[in-house]
């Protein structure tokens, strides 16, 4: 596999049998049964990431915490995704993960990722009732939000819906976030 490519692995994966894989060092994240493998992500992508945290972290309410990847989230039996970056209740996680939607998933895009992050993963955080998805061009420093409408086919456990783009922030745009609560971004300050 090279750095630029993710390997699928067909299943039926459960999260037990990815638990018991050995370190190799690569991201593994199951969803719906299928095992993917990336390579370790590239300074730039890494660097988008710390530098989100951070913003996110100074603004975030006490009751919630700010974490990177990688932080297992169980989403069900055959699937458990690492989020870039992600915020949930405190009270939320466990000692091993979270076992359960975030608030806010972020994804930073990767040359090796991007198709899995557009479509897969945003299907599966849909239907998993993530209530805000963020996509982060590390090319173009776009920002994309998602956020979650009442109704539709969501499954999530409070009956949320469909994801509908709320904002497409350019690199040099400003642009506040509402949920999960009120933080301000310009995409061009997240460059490391």
């Amino acid at each position: 596999m090279s750095a630029m490519e993710t390997m699928r692995v067909p299943g039926p994966w459960t999260v037990a049998d990815r638990d018991a894989l050995p370190d190799d060092g690569k991201r593994h994240e199951l969803i719906d049964g299928v095992l993917y493998v990336n390579a370790a992500p590239r300074p730039a992508h890494q660097g988008i990431v710390l530098q989100l945290a951070t913003l996110l972290l100074a603004e975030a309410p006490t009751h919630l915490k700010v974490h990177v990847a990688p932080l297992d989230v169980v989403l069900a039996d055959d699937t458990v995704v690492e989020p870039d970056v992600l915020v949930a209740p405190a009270v939320a996680f466990n000692d091993l993960h979270l076992p359960g939607p975030p608030l806010l998933a972020v994804e930073v895009l990767s040359p090796s990722t991007r198709r899995v992050d557009l479509l897969i993963k945003k299907e599966r955080y849909e239907r998993a009732g993530i209530a805000s998805y963020w996509v982060i061009d590390t090319d173009t420093l776009e920002l994309t939000v998602h956020e979650l409408t009442q109704g539709g086919r969501g499954q999530g456990d409070q009956g949320r819906g469909d994801y509908v783009e709320v904002a497409r922030v350019g690199a040099d745009d400003t642009w506040t976030a509402t949920r999960p609560f009120a933080v301000t971004i310009t995409p061009r300050d997240l460059r490391y």
